[in-house]
């Protein structure tokens, strides 16, 4: 499999690259299927205040499904084998949760899920100054999709909403991470016609 590495603040060295290529291909082999592709971005951050300033972010396409994780530690090297572990992780559950329970129920092939919601969230500094100020938009694609297939998107995109259209009612649904624990959905209301 191709992975491919870039980086952002940081130089990717060859045996940076070679020690992805070895962590993160090992990962991807729990789940050997295709079409997978891999991206990977190493970056550090010139925060002192921030111990932790080495990033690696792993984006992994699986059949139009989007597995993303993120760690960080003082060592680029620690950083890229805890985002490994974390990738084993999230395709050991994308494989239970998804396509195992999808054969075993209806004993069909999987059907993709198209999604393309990997950047939908991506972490960068804010200046105080831009509170009020845009400074990013995104267009994405709204599949139809059960609540429980959003869920499970969530899950492995690994950010704290999801924005989806109901397979049911065809509308535009949020399902959203709670503080304290457990999920929530977000629905439009439905105005009734007056008789």
């Amino acid at each position: 499999m191709d992975i491919k590495v870039s980086g952002r603040k940081v130089t990717v060295t060859d045996a940076l690259h070679d020690y992805v290529d070895d962590k993160i291909g090992d990962a991807l082999k729990v789940f050997n299927i295709q079409p997978m592709t891999c991206d990977v971005v190493l970056r550090v951050e010139k925060n002192r205040s921030n111990p932790e300033a080495a990033v690696c972010e792993v984006t992994v396409r699986v059949r139009d499904n989007v597995v993303r994780v993120e760690s960080a530690d003082p060592d680029m090297y620690a950083a890229i084998d805890i985002a490994a572990d974390k990738v084993t992780r999230q395709l050991r559950k994308f494989k239970t949760r998804v396509v195992d329970r999808r054969q075993r129920a209806q004993g069909l092939p999987v059907e993709p899920i198209h999604t393309d919601l990997a950047d939908l969230i991506e972490p960068e500094a804010v200046d105080e100054d831009a509170d009020d100020e845009l400074v990013r938009e995104k267009v994405i694609d709204l599949p139809p999709m059960t609540e429980e297939e959003a869920l499970v998107q969530t899950d492995l995109i690994g950010h704290d909403f999801y924005v989806f259209t109901n397979a049911t009612t065809g509308l535009v649904n949020v399902i959203y991470h709670r503080k304290n624990g457990g999920y929530g959905i977000i629905k439009p209301k439905i105005e009734e016609p007056d008789e």
